[in-house]
């Protein structure tokens, strides 16, 4: 799971110059609608919630106004004049980043809207040995080479990648690099300048996330504007374990156990979220037998699920969740557990429902053996 605080001090380059024709947009691609919002404004979020310390964004020469309402005003974003090429644009924004302290740059393309932190972190600890980072994906496709339209030849797919962006490099090589350049400014990425000037290119694990919109049927895929999850989950109580639900330790003679903290409550919450944006179990994510999450408390799984909702385009609408057991009363502790599941997830304690009940006797709950959690969540399409 990824943590914002562990990225080092990083600045951002965005290229929004480009006009989208293909598109179809009524606007450029880039300040057009998606998901409920301009595609630019989510890449911006994702970099200025990862810490982002600035980010210049390369705009088309009269679309400040369009540029500005994209986006929400913050200290840390500029705007630079684009030029005619892609390439021109970067070198633009990369001067307006001098007489800052930055010693790492993000270069990323406006028109992917979505940047999972996991690939932020594998590009910037890669500068640590290389001068520059670009994210990859395999070929998955058997390729044919063309000539005069017909096949005359194959390439090895195993020594081709698909390049993404964003793309990190050591902002005093990227900016001699571009400096540097000679002739037309058509190369096809950051990544190829560089390595024109010499330097060291790492390639990283990418993600099919990172998609560019490309055509106006990538704009057509029109996403539910709320989507339900279920999760349950069980575990027995034990002599000699803490007893944590929904996020707070209560005191009992005896605990749930489990790999992690073995919080019922949230393990149900953390399922159904995940369920809602067909994102798996917690299981996929946290594997019961990885040591790494051994007595982990649980609230990670909990904001981890929503991060990932986050990055699909949703964000929690409101929780009910079910605690079924014969002890502890929950009654005295509803407040507080609604409370800290509403803290956890980043929403009001008024979107949040703890209820219980008994099996009247019946059953390993009836039997005082364990306790078990049932969560509905309703997700809602980010705004």
């Amino acid at each position: 799971m990824s943590d914002p605080s562990a990225l080092p001090p990083f600045s951002v380059v965005i290229v929004a110059a480009g006009k989208g024709l293909r598109a179809d947009q009524p606007v450029p691609k880039q300040f057009a609608s998606w998901r409920g919002k301009p595609v630019l404004r989510h890449s911006v979020e994702r970099f200025l919630s990862a810490g982002a310390s600035r980010i210049v964004i390369a705009i088309p020469d009269g679309g400040d106004d369009v540029a500005r309402q994209a986006v929400d005003e913050d200290e840390r974003l500029s705007f630079v004049i684009g030029a005619e090429t892609r390439q021109g644009s970067v070198a633009n924004a990369l001067h307006a980043l001098r007489g800052g302290d930055t010693d790492h740059v993000l270069i990323h393309d406006a028109a992917r809207p979505i940047v999972p932190l996991a690939v932020m972190e594998r590009l910037l600890a890669a500068l640590t040995e290389h001068t520059g980072a670009i994210p990859v994906l395999p070929v998955v496709d058997s390729l044919a080479v063309e000539k005069d339209g017909v096949m005359d030849g194959s390439a090895d797919r195993e020594v081709l990648k698909r390049v993404q962006t964003p793309q990190a490099f050591r902002y005093e090589a990227i900016l001699a690099a571009h400096d540097a350049w000679r002739g037309a400014p058509l190369a096809g990425d950051d990544a190829q300048v560089l390595r024109a000037h010499g330097g060291s290119i790492a390639l990283v694990r990418g993600s099919e996330d990172l998609r560019k919109l490309t055509f106006s049927e990538d704009f057509m895929t029109a996403l539910p504007p709320v989507r339900t999850g279920m999760g349950y989950d069980v575990h027995r109580l034990a002599d000699g374990e803490e007893l944590w639900l929904c996020g707070i330790r209560l005191d009992h003679p005896r605990g749930l156990a489990g790999h992690s903290d073995a919080d019922v409550g949230l393990h149900a919450i953390t399922d159904a979220i995940l369920g809602a944006v067909a994102k798996g179990d917690i299981g996929q994510h946290f594997p019961p037998g990885d040591e790494e999450w051994a007595g982990a408390s649980s609230d990670q799984f909990l904001a981890h699920a929503v991060k990932l909702a986050a990055e699909a385009g949703y964000t929690v609408g409101n929780i009910d969740l079910t605690l079924i057991c014969e002890e502890p009363k929950i009654g005295p502790h509803r407040n507080a557990m609604q409370t800290r599941i509403a803290e956890i997830i980043g929403s009001e304690a008024s979107a949040i429902s703890v209820k219980a009940t008994t099996t009247e006797r019946l059953g390993f709950t009836g039997r005082g053996e364990g306790i078990a959690a049932q969560a509905v969540a309703t997700m809602v399409l980010q705004a």
